[in-house]
């Protein structure tokens, strides 16, 4: 299938000693006492003066509102994008990973235990570039409400998890954020080799539902959904791409609201400099 697209994306984090946890509930409803509360704001940024300590704090904020359904879509925006910059800071503070998590609330520990491991696999497949292609483009996605339902019509008809599904697309091109082909000629939101689509594609490999269909389809011509590991490492061939999408795709079967919380993070491309914001409206 060639290489991701967002591998170089996603900054390379170790991690050991993850616990497992309990499955976290849904975003939670509010009662009629505490209507007149809402989710606090999300700050423009980090704080200044960061210990492991503020950082987890403000990472439980972050957490907190986004599970919290009465949070506004401007705020969730917000605090996705904050919570994006907190585990960018563990990426470069990997001392400070077992001190965060000892001050995050218990119900997010596996969020975050899952989202590191992820970025830890897919940091192993990380080659900093001197910049991004010029052929790039950065574009608003679909909404999470028609991406889910994409994802839904392809596990009803194939049996791949939905989120199997999501998660692929989140590695590939951010669901569909980045415009452009990888460096190996993968195309499209699912990132397909022409050669590839010409076999398991039907429609345009540009088309986001045609795409995620298409990924079905060759996940489950490759083992899918009984021999998932298999089947994700037919369409990328690489131990740390199927450990990355296992665990984006948990995270997001135990957590629910994920899929928005991941939808709503930013493009990074990792560069020898250092890592550079790909805004949507970048290359248009």
């Amino acid at each position: 299938m060639g290489r991701p697209v967002a591998a170089a994306l996603i900054a390379g984090l170790a991690l050991a000693g993850c616990e497992a946890e309990p499955p976290a509930p849904t975003p939670t409803t509010t009662s009629p006492a505490s209507t007149a509360e809402q989710p606090d704001a999300p700050p423009a940024a980090l704080p200044d003066t960061l210990t492991p300590r503020t950082l987890a704090t403000t990472l439980a904020r972050a957490e907190r509102a986004l599970a919290d359904e009465t949070t506004s879509n401007k705020h969730r925006t917000g605090w996705a994008r904050i919570q994006q910059q907190a585990y960018r800071e563990l990426a470069d503070r990997p001392r400070w990973r077992t001190a965060a998590r000892t001050h995050l609330p218990h119900r997010f520990r596996a969020a975050y235990d899952l989202t590191l491991r992820a970025a830890a696999a897919l940091g192993q497949l990380n080659t900093p570039r001197a910049g991004p292609p010029d052929d790039w483009r950065i574009l608003r996605p679909l909404p999470v409400a028609k991406l889910r339902s994409h994802y839904r019509a392809a596990q009803a008809q194939f049996g791949v998890p939905w989120q199997v599904l999501a998660a692929i697309n989140f590695v590939e091109t951010r669901f569909g954020r980045i415009h452009g082909d990888s460096h190996a000629g993968a195309q499209g939101p699912m990132q397909f080799m022409p050669p590839t689509w010409d076999v398991y594609g039907r429609g345009d490999i540009r088309n986001p539902r045609d795409a995620i269909f298409a990924a079905a389809r060759y996940l489950t011509a490759s083992g899918a959904p009984d021999d998932m590991r298999a089947a994700l490492y037919a369409y990328n061939h690489s131990d740390h791409y199927v450990d990355a999408i296992l665990a984006y795709a948990d995270a997001m079967r135990r957590y629910p609201h994920y899929l928005d919380v991941y939808h709503r993070w930013q493009v990074y491309f990792r560069t020898p400099n250092g890592d550079v914001l790909l805004r949507e409206g970048y290359g248009s």
